[in-house]
C-alpha cells in the first residue's frame, strides 16, 4: 500500500482530517530551532559520538529549565498542559540538529503513567519527570514490534497479602537505559500484558549492557530485570490501553524526529549540489540530481503535514484519553511516510557525494545511519501499513 493510496483512502474516509498549526506550536518551533542550532551544531554532534550518554548533561539541564519535559504533563503535576501536539515541533527541531537527549524516552514514560497509572503513581512520578528525572520504556523482547508475548514475566512471590511480585527476563534495545532513573517495563502478568515501574536502583549490578548502534547519536542497552522484586502498587492499573497508546505516541515522536532529520539531510544535499563543480558546471545543474532532490522536498512536506495532522488530533482530544481510530491512523501514516522519506534522503545524500559520501568524515553518513535506526523504532513502514490496511480498507 503506497503513501499515495493511503492518503487517498484517508481523504475518502469519514474520519477527522483536521490540520492546524497553532501559535503555541509556532513559538515552540522557533524557540527549539534557535536552541538546538546553538547547542548542537555538527561539530558538537560529532564530539559526542563516542561519549557514554550521547548528549551533554548541561544541555539536558537547560532543556529541563525551558520546561520541555513538562510540555505534555497536566498542570496539577507541575507541567504546562500544552498537549502532546506541542511536543512535536520540539522533537522535530531536535531531529534537524541531531540533538540526542532523553526527552523522547522521558515523554513516553510520562504518557504511560498519565494514561495507565493510578493517581498515586501520577502524583509520585510526573512532577519528578518535569524536574528532569529520566524515564525509559522497556518494551522490546525481540526485534518484532508486532510481537504479542512479553519476555519479562511477573509472578507473585510468597503467600502474604499483598504478595510481592518477582520479575525475570530481559528487554532489548532500551533507549537511554544507562542514564534512566526508572523504567516502564512491559511484563507478562498472569498471562496478560501489564506495565510495571522499576527504579534503576532496584536492578542487579551489571544488569545493563550497552548496545552498539548503527546510529551513533543514540544510546540503548539490554536490561536484565531478573531478580527485581516489586510491590503490587508498582503495576499500572490500566496497562493494556496505555501500552497501545504509548506505541502510537512513540511512532509519532519518532516520525517528528525523522522529519526534522530529513530537513537537515536536504540542507546537506543542496549545499553540496550548489558548491561542487564538475566538468565546468555545478553538479546541481544536472537533472538526474535535481529531480531526486525535489522528490525529497515533496516527501518531506508530506511527512510534515502528516505529523502535524496527528498533533492536531491529539490537541483536539484529551491527551490522557485512549487514542481514537482517527488519531491512530494519523500516527501510523506519519511514521510510515517520515521514516521512508529519511531513508530515501539519506541514501541520496551518500550517493550524491560520490566516493566521499561513503566515508566517515562525510556528514551524509550521520543521516543515513539515523534513517536506518529510525525506520525500525516503534514499527517500520510495513508494520504500520499492515495496520492501516485494516483501519482504512476493511
Amino acid at each position: 500500500m503506497t503513501t499515495a493510496n493511503m492518503t487517498a483512502a484517508l481523504k475518502e474516509s469519514p474520519g477527522n482530517n483536521a490540520l492546524t498549526f497553532s501559535e503555541e506550536q509556532a513559538m515552540l518551533l522557533d524557540s527549539a530551532k534557535s536552541f538546538c542550532g546553538d547547542k548542537s551544531d555538527i561539530n558538537a554532534v560529532r564530539g559526542l559520538l563516542k561519549s557514554d550518554s550521547g548528549y551533554n548533561p548541561n544541555v539536558w539541564h537547560e532543556m529541563v529549565a525551558l520546561g520541555w519535559t513538562g510540555i505534555a504533563i497536566p498542570e496539577q503535576y507541575g507541567g504546562f498542559a500544552m498537549g502532546l501536539g506541542s511536543t512535536v515541533p520540539v522533537i522535530e527541531s531536535m531531529g534537524r540538529h541531531l540533538l540526542g537527549t532523553a526527552l523522547i524516552t522521558s515523554t513516553l514514560a510520562a504518557q504511560a503513567i498519565l494514561r495507565g497509572g493510578s493517581e498515586a503513581q501520577r502524583q509520585q512520578w510526573l512532577p519528578k519527570i518535569v524536574a528532569g528525572t529520566v524515564g525509559s520504556m522497556a518494551l522490546l523482547d525481540n526485534e518484532d514490534w508486532g510481537a504479542k508475548l512479553c519476555g519479562v514475566t511477573a509472578t507473585f512471590k510468597g503467600s502474604g497479602s499483598p504478595s510481592e511480585i518477582a520479575l525475570s527476563g530481559k528487554k532489548l534495545l532500551v533507549a537511554d537505559a544507562t542514564v534512566a532513573d526508572f523504567f516502564i517495563v512491559s511484563v507478562d502478568h498472569n498471562g496478560n500484558a501489564a506495565l510495571a515501574i522499576v527504579e534503576a536502583s532496584q536492578l542487579a549490578e551489571g544488569a545493563i549492557t550497552a548496545n552498539t548502534l548503527i546510529d551513533e547519536t543514540k544510546r540503548a542497552a539490554t536490561v536484565d530485570f531478573s531478580g527485581v522484586t516489586l510491590q503490587p502498587d508498582a503495576l499500572l492499573p490500566h496497562s493494556e490501553q496505555a501500552l497501545k497508546d504509548v506505541r502510537l505516541i512513540g511512532a509519532l515522536l519518532t516520525a517528528a524526529e525523522a522529519t526534522g532529520t530529513s530537513a537537515a539531510t536536504l540542507d546537506c544535499i543542496v549545499s553540496y549540489l550548489t558548491s561542487r563543480i564538475q566538468f565546468g558546471r555545478l553538479i546541481g545543474s544536472y537533472q538526474s540530481l535535481k529531480h531526486p532532490t525535489v522528490e525529497i522536498l515533496l516527501q518531506m512536506d508530506s511527512a510534515r503535514s502528516l505529523i502535524y495532522h496527528a498533533a492536531t488530533l491529539f490537541d483536539k482530544g484529551l491527551d490522557e484519553a485512549p487514542v481514537e481510530a482517527d488519531t491512530e491512523i494519523a500516527c501510523r501514516m506519519a511514521k510510515a511516510q517520515a521514516t521512508e522519506t529519511l531513508l530515501f534522503a539519506g541514501d541520496r545524500a551518500v550517493q550524491f557525494h560520490g566516493g566521499m559520501g561513503f566515508t566517515y568524515d562525510c556528514d551524509a553518513m550521520l543521516y543515513i545511519r539515523r534513517a536506518q535506526w529510525a525506520q525500525h523504532q516503534y514499527g517500520d513502514a510495513q508494520h504500520h501499513r499492515l495496520h492501516l490496511a485494516k483501519l482504512l480498507l476493511d
